[in-house]
């Protein structure tokens, strides 16, 4: 075995059980072996440096099973407004908002601070001094514009779209500025200030650093955040080293052509030393608070019976093109009847081939949980959306399905113990990328979610690791310690398969490892 280029010691190791060693060795971005610490003496070599853990407890590298680094730069520009509770509190914060190049933009705004009434630009108007805003709601796929930037963008009524997605209008067919989903949203998107391509490269090399000192060691990123994207994290690699490991998985939209799925297929030879191209990324429906969500019955609105893709046996379609051309799928799929869909899409695929996983499942019903196992389906979930709801059902998101649907909330446990891999993540920026919220929201889920569907503590901490790894297709290069695998490593001061939840959601990482290489120190 060559001399290590790094060594960690007195450590409790985890794979993710308790294995009773306490050293691993590190060289050329690979484990190359685990014992114990008197082993270790004898690995060590002149150019080795060795890191005393102080008894902490190591596990595989926590990889974030759902996330939008790159692309969510962009959502999270200008004021954030996740703290923004009721209206009045929101038109005293856009009073006085930082103007970009003229323009008032926020992110991360509740549906709940509308009260139930529609969101309208009128609710705003009065307070920006005639300035364009747009304003992102925390789910992402849904906004307010005001009437200057309506005007700017020459929207000045209802239009067609190929994808679900609406320029609500009222009655006389004016818009009220509430835009839903991503291509009606896409209109204002080009007259938006935009940053330099130096600024970019630096906020997002931070914020992998603050991912990284949170226990990431990697994200399964489900965009490709733009054209330019494989060449700016060609050029961060060509200074240094990414701080992540980044699976990226570009979009494919209702109306691709077999050329444009073509394509899909091609990108996937794109790759970096710690990121690649590695499967696509669907829609079949939208969210629950904007009346996009498909259900098998209507909301309580009345909404919720369409597609994404507005024929949904060519979504379908193009998963049998990729998945003939070995390319996995990752569906986003929030409400029961898309569940199914892309399920019954997989199930006609056949044994065999790279593996699919459905994205979110907020709702699911007791005849659909068992079918995940048996078609090999990852379920991704995101427990941190718990907290956008509450028990009592009085939030936008269980109002709109009601009592019963509300009640099959985040079924993450009820997945796990049907036999589901279960892949843990946080959405970011819909919610905060820190690993250990994921990890303390899995066990003690918020909101609508009841508390019997969290997961002990080794579930969550297995949904950031094997499982992850199983959703990547990734299980023989990581997810675990041993030797041969991936030096993606995390090392916590207190044991996160044990400890309360409440412990483990602020526990100080002691040592992140990403690609053998320290990507923060405790």
């Amino acid at each position: 075995m060559p001399a290590p280029d790094l060594v960690l010691v007195n450590a409790r190791v985890r794979t993710p059980e308790l294995t009773g060693h306490t050293a691993v060795a590190v060289h050329d971005g690979l484990i190359t072996a685990v014992g114990d610490d008197t082993e270790a003496r004898d690995w060590r070599g002149a150019g080795t440096e060795t890191v005393d853990l102080g008894g902490a407890t190591l596990t595989p590298g926590l990889t974030d099973s759902h996330s939008h680094p790159v692309w969510g730069l962009e959502m999270a520009t200008g004021t954030n407004l996740s703290a923004v509770r009721d209206l009045d509190e929101l038109r005293s914060v856009l009073a006085t908002a930082e103007r970009r190049d003229g323009w008032i933009v926020g992110f991360g705004l509740d549906h709940n601070v509308f009260g139930g009434r529609p969101i309208h630009r009128e609710q705003i108007e009065d307070v920006l001094g005639g300035a364009p805003a747009f304003l992102r709601l925390y789910d992402g796929h849904s906004a307010l514009a005001s009437e200057a930037a309506l005007k700017a963008a020459g929207i000045s009524g209802p239009r067609t779209f190929a994808q679900r997605s609406e320029i609500v209008c009222d009655g006389a067919g004016r818009p009220t500025g509430h835009l839903i989903e991503h291509a009606a949203m896409d209109l204002l998107t080009p007259l938006l200030p935009s940053r330099p391509y130096a600024e970019r490269r630096d906020r997002l090399v931070d914020l992998l650093a603050a991912m990284a000192a949170t226990g990431l060691t990697g994200a399964h990123v489900m965009d490709l955040g733009g054209h330019d994207v494989p060449g700016l994290l060609a050029a961060v690699e060509a200074d240094g080293d990414l701080p992540l490991r980044l699976r990226l998985a570009p979009w494919c939209m209702p109306g691709a052509t077999a050329d444009e799925l073509d394509e899909l297929v091609r990108l996937q030879e794109r790759s970096g030393r710690l990121w690649r191209v590695g499967g696509v990324k669907f829609f079949m429906d939208g969210t629950v608070e904007g009346g996009t969500a498909w259900l098998e019955h209507a909301d309580c609105h009345g909404q919720g019976t369409d597609a994404f893709w507005p024929d949904p046996a060519a979504y379908s379609a193009a998963v049998h093109h990729l998945h003939e051309a070995g390319v996995g799928t990752a569906t986003h799929a929030i409400g029961d009847a898309a569940v199914r869909h892309v399920l019954d899409t997989v199930e006609a695929l056949g044994a065999g081939g790279p593996r699919h996983r459905i994205e979110h499942i907020e709702t699911v019903p007791d005849g659909q949980l068992g079918r995940f196992a048996a078609l090999g389906v990852v379920a991704s979930m995101q427990p941190p959306h718990t907290a956008y709801t509450r028990a009592d059902h009085t939030d936008e998101w269980s109002k709109r399905l009601g009592d019963v649907r509300a009640d099959r909330a985040w079924r993450c446990r009820d997945l796990r113990e049907a036999g589901a891999r279960l892949a843990l993540g946080s959405d970011w920026p819909i919610a905060h990328h820190d690993a250990r919220q994921v990890l303390a929201t899995a066990q003690a889920p918020r909101g609508a979610a009841s508390a019997r569907h969290g997961l002990t503590g080794l579930m969550a901490l297995e949904g950031m690791t094997t499982h992850a790894a199983i959703a990547a297709g990734e299980e023989h290069l990581g997810g675990r310690i041993a030797p041969g695998l991936r030096a993606d490593l995390t090392a916590f001061t207190l044991d996160p398969a044990t400890a309360p939840a409440d412990e483990s959601e602020g526990a100080p990482i002691r040592l992140t490892v990403a690609g053998g290489r320290v990507t923060h120190r405790g």
